[in-house]
């Protein structure tokens, strides 16, 4: 039993007995992450995890960090912590595989007002499905009560993750040329970025977003909106192992201008056919009510395409069909160009 307390520090608004108790409220969650390389548990000063490097010649380490931005906004207004935690791990995670790797340990952070225990745990337990998920280990943590940094009632969430890949297996777009062909992933929704504007557009703080809304097919604008974003390391990883793949771009902030062109090699471009976009409803809400241009739209949101993957013509069919089997319906976006016009939206 832990018999550390400071009536001075509860006083100054911290109360290192909740930490305690949020600590013992999420080992059940954290212990669905358990994988072969995780030694010890949470707990100590630092994770601990021994990779299998069995069949890899040079094992490349590959990290990232993200968190989950002002959508937590949309957490605090429907009061619903559980999910937040799998956009943390799904920013992370899915950048990592760009470069081909697969997830090895996550950690997150969370910087509150207040710590409520069973809060805490909620958003915990969303961090250990997101891992899940990803086949990642949840190996460590911080979490950092700060009263008169952020009001009681809000807090802030981050996340780090490594991953590994073999350097002869990393995604290397040496080998695209003219004609290969892109193909989309489809997201779950806005996934964890625009929230700025989408909040603005919506007027969240103050409009009613938890009823039904007849352009989301009865489902709320809030609801909606705190769908957490996919995470698509084990349909991917499944691609890799049988085919090809020449680039992948994770299309978050700045959607498809910015994201789109980080994975295809100088000299080329991407042509999609807007027609070919499978957006989804939510985006054409988000358009029309905030009288959004266009152009705006495809250079802030994912529009309905949460990954792109580039391979050889003769191999798009194959790479749907392992797609397809591992859950993702995926389809053929458009394809690359000789172009000096990085992305070409017709």
């Amino acid at each position: 039993m832990n018999n550390s307390y400071s009536a001075s520090y509860a006083a100054a608004g911290v109360d290192i007995t909740a930490g305690y108790k949020a600590v013992e409220l999420m080992k059940e969650h954290i212990a669905r992450t358990t994988t072969p390389g995780v030694i010890g548990g949470v707990g100590g000063f630092g994770g601990l995890f021994a990779p299998d490097l069995t069949g890899m010649t040079e094992p490349v380490l590959v990290s990232g960090t993200d968190g989950v931005g002002t959508k937590l906004k949309l957490a605090f207004l429907l009061d619903k912590h559980d999910t937040v935690g799998i956009d943390c791990v799904a920013m992370c995670v899915n950048d990592v595989l760009c470069c081909g790797a697969k997830p090895l340990f996550f950690l997150d952070y969370i910087a509150c007002g207040k710590n409520d225990p069973a809060r805490i745990a909620g958003i915990v337990s969303g961090v250990a499905e997101g891992c899940v998920q990803a086949g990642a280990a949840l190996i460590g943590g911080e979490t950092a009560e700060m009263p008169g940094f952020y009001p009681a009632d809000e807090y802030d969430l981050a996340g780090f993750v490594v991953g590994i890949v073999d350097r002869k297996k990393m995604l290397d777009n040496s080998s695209m040329k003219p004609g290969d062909v892109i193909l989309a992933l489809p997201s779950s929704g806005v996934h964890s970025n625009g929230f700025s504007l989408v909040r603005k557009v919506f007027n969240v703080e103050t409009a009613d977003i938890k009823s039904p809304c007849a352009d989301l097919n009865g489902a709320s604008i809030g609801e909606t909106l705190l769908t957490p974003t996919k995470i698509y390391i084990k349909p991917m990883l499944a691609l890799m192992d049988v085919v090809a793949v020449k680039g992948v771009s994770h299309i978050t902030g700045g959607g498809f201008y910015e994201n789109t062109p980080r994975s295809i090699k100088a000299g080329l471009g991407a042509k999609i056919e807007k027609s070919a976009v499978r957006v989804l409803p939510i985006f054409d809400l988000i358009q029309k009510t905030g009288n959004i241009p266009e152009r705006d739209m495809f250079n802030t949101f994912n529009m309905g395409v949460g990954m792109t993957a580039v391979v050889d013509k003769s191999d798009a069919d194959r790479a749907i069909e392992i797609l397809r089997a591992n859950g993702e319906e995926a389809y053929i976006l458009g394809e690359l160009t000789e172009s000096d016009e990085r992305v070409i939206l017709c």
